[in-house]
This record gives structure tokens, sequence and C-alpha cells, in this order.
């Protein structure tokens, strides 16, 4: 199995775990503005815990996120 970043205390050193350790959970959110996928992962042993020990994110925005309003031209 293949081993797994894992912080299992807030602000503690980043180990790394089996993954056979871990329970993953995975979702995505597909709409106009964006499309994400996330995965995180929690103890086998208490996967109902209140904090993830991983997190990950990928996020693809659909627009542009910077709008310009003719503001670069007032600078000289």
């Amino acid at each position: 199995m293949p081993k797994i970043n894992v912080q299992l205390q807030p602000d503690g050193p980043i180990t790394q775990l089996d993954e056979s350790e871990l329970v993953k959970r995975e979702g995505e959110i597909d709409n106009d503005v964006e499309y994400t996928k996330w995965i995180e992962y929690r103890l086998a042993s208490d996967p109902d815990a209140e904090r993830a020990v991983h997190r990950s994110v990928d996020m693809v925005l659909k627009r542009p996120a910077v709008f310009a309003d003719g503001a670069i031209g007032q600078f000289k």
C-alpha cells in the first residue's frame, strides 16, 4: 500500500502512514465557476474524528479570477 503524508497533531510534524491505516473520503464540486476535487484521510481507528490528518484539493477555475477596471491606466 502507498504511504500518505499525514499530520497527526495540530502543528505537529508531517509523517507518513500506510494507506491501510486510514479512511479515505473523496468529493467534488462542479459548477459554472469551478471544478474542485478533494481527498481527505482520517485515522481508521477514529474515522469520525473532527480533524482529518490529510487533506488535498485540486481546483480549476472556469472563469478568469482577475477583473480589470482601467485602474492601471491611472498609474504614471
